[in-house]
């Protein structure tokens, strides 16, 4: 068997039974040594006084793009955070016109759509060439028909999706009993932070509609009229994603019956739910940005004002995720702050050192 035994000054690997030794240059192991002890040091200086540590949690353009759509929906847009956003998405924009979810990563279609939508939201034209380029590459990904369920929620909340094609999430998911065998808290505790307010905002469908220069019926690749954009059913009758299609078909019939005896009362479950949750215990709902994002919909939906203590606090926590980066004349947007992982990481790093 192959084995490798490694010791700080000699590496001994023995591979088919041919034993090679290889000394490290004493030169090279005290630029080891060095370079380990200032990456300790730098660990330590960044340790809060409370002994944790924590760094910026940075992803792709799709955060900002949802704050962007979120001060649209609400009916309040800040012109000098659009600005910033906007700042945001040109910088990170492709060769190709479009925008990934990772670097290095090719275009993606649900990022790109956002961006677009962002742009022409903030007054950008089809017609210049940023957009253009975007729109090349949407159309060669599929168009909006191919983004995720995710995506097309949040353009059915502005009216560019239909939402009789959206999987239906009924408030009424709230009141199924934990012995059951599918109940909330079968879901992870980041599914179920999401699915709550969003099951509100399935009640209401808040729609808030765009003037005819910010539709994006350009983004369709084959129009909209007699489209059907359902999901489709894979070609295999009996499968799991077939099912789902089908318990969704039966829900969304429920749906439409008008008699709902227990919807009332699963919706102020829900929002007890959510108040139990974003108190000033908790730094949000599940201290996640698409969580938070969804509770300050849900809460709008269920007729909080904006002076309300508790959408005050929620729309606090939620824009304490921004990050104004003024050395580097930059803006962007953190999905949550992450303590945990990075105390793991950075004590697992400096123990592993030898601290």
């Amino acid at each position: 068997m192959n084995r490798i035994q490694l010791n700080p000054s000699v590496s001994t690997i023995t591979m088919s039974h041919h034993q090679l030794k290889v000394m490290v240059e004493p030169e090279l192991a005290s630029k080891v040594d060095q370079a380990v002890r200032k990456s300790q040091q730098f660990l330590l200086n960044q340790q809060k006084p409370e002994g944790y540590w924590i760094g910026e949690l940075i992803v792709d353009t799709t955060l900002v793009s949802d704050y962007m759509l979120y001060m649209y929906w609400k009916g309040e847009v800040d012109f000098e955070m659009q600005s910033r956003c906007v700042k945001h998405i040109l910088d990170r924009q492709l060769p190709d016109g479009g925008w990934n979810i990772y670097p290095g990563g090719p275009s993606e279609i649900n990022a790109t759509v956002k961006c677009y939508l962002s742009l022409k939201l903030a007054g950008f034209s089809p017609d210049e060439s940023v957009m253009q380029k975007a729109h090349a590459v949407i159309l060669r990904l599929g168009g909006i028909p191919k983004m995720n369920t995710y995506g097309k929620l949040y353009l059915g909340l502005v009216g560019l999706f239909p939402w009789k094609y959206l999987p239906i999430i009924p408030a009424e998911i709230i009141l199924l009993p934990k012995w059951l065998f599918f109940n909330i808290y079968e879901l992870s505790s980041w599914t179920r932070c999401m699915v709550v307010p969003l099951s509100i905002i399935n009640h209401f469908k808040p729609i808030r509609r765009l003037p005819p220069e910010k539709q994006l019926h350009e983004l369709f690749p084959y129009g909209t009229e007699n489209m059907d954009f359902s999901m489709p059913p894979d070609p295999k009758l009996f499968t799991l994603r077939n099912f789902f299609l089908w318990f969704d078909r039966f829900l969304k019939w429920v749906d439409g019956i008008p008699f709902k005896p227990f919807r009332s009362i699963a919706l102020k479950k829900a929002e007890a739910w959510i108040l139990e949750r974003v108190d000033k215990r908790s730094d949000g709902l599940g201290a996640i940005f698409p969580s938070m994002l969804n509770t300050l919909m849900a809460l709008k939906c269920l007729g909080y004002p904006d002076d309300h203590p508790v959408m005050r606090k929620c729309e606090k926590d939620f824009f304490d995720f921004r990050v104004f980066d003024e050395e580097n004349d930059d803006f962007r947007i953190q999905p949550c702050f992450s303590p945990v992982w990075d105390s793991a990481i950075t004590a697992v790093a400096l123990g592993s050192s030898g601290l």
